[in-house]
């Protein structure tokens, strides 16, 4: 049993899966968490609008135990495939675009 004292490890111990979590801000500067194991469904969510307001996504691995932002190569991701696409960046990806590349 842990004590209060000892901190718990960031990334969980598992079978070998890395998991993408979502932070999105909600209304009146709340943020809630929302995890993905798909990084091509995390990305085509963000795309879809199925986030209000995304302010960065982490990737980490339940094994390794190793944790990363990796909003700046998200960010690139979804300009490339809007630019590919033809399409105009949605503005509710707009800040989260430009903050991040």
């Amino acid at each position: 049993m842990l004590e209060a004292s000892v901190s718990r490890p960031t990334v969980p111990y598992g079978a070998d899966q890395t998991l993408f979590v979502v932070i999105d801000r909600r209304d009146k500067g709340t943020e809630i968490r929302v995890e993905r194991s798909d990084l091509e469904a995390t990305i085509g969510e963000l795309v879809a609008g199925c986030f209000n307001d995304p302010i960065k996504v982490i990737s980490f691995n339940t094994l390794e135990h190793w944790m990363k932002d990796i909003s700046t190569e998200i960010a690139g991701e979804i300009r490339a495939r809007c630019d590919i696409d033809g399409i105009r960046l949605p503005d509710y990806l707009s800040d989260f675009v430009e903050s991040h590349t």
